[in-house]
């Protein structure tokens, strides 16, 4: 059975994951709409939509970030309860 000192720690931890992929949330709205109004000043529906490029990669790195801290935290630590029983059954 894990302290209140551990899973504190375990709580900040987790926090701060969230915080950071609302923030990288957060930048990746703000440039990316800036990159449509600078595509819309330059041309707009006249012109090939470039801004596409940077919106869909950045997006799938956001998805890998979001997924990471919202759905992998739970699965690693199943992963570490599984590894940790493991190791005290070999005692």
């Amino acid at each position: 059975m894990e302290s209140d000192e551990e899973l504190r720690k375990k709580a900040q931890k987790r926090a701060e994951e969230k915080v950071s992929f609302y923030i990288h949330l957060s930048v990746y709205i703000m440039v990316n709409l800036l990159l449509i109004v600078l595509w819309w000043i330059n041309g707009g529906v006249s012109t090939f939509p470039w801004f596409i490029f940077p919106l869909i990669g950045w997006g799938i790195g956001l998805v890998a970030h979001g997924v990471g801290v919202f759905a992998g935290s739970s699965y690693v630590d199943k992963l570490a309860q599984k590894e940790f029983e493991k190791l005290k059954n070999q005692r």
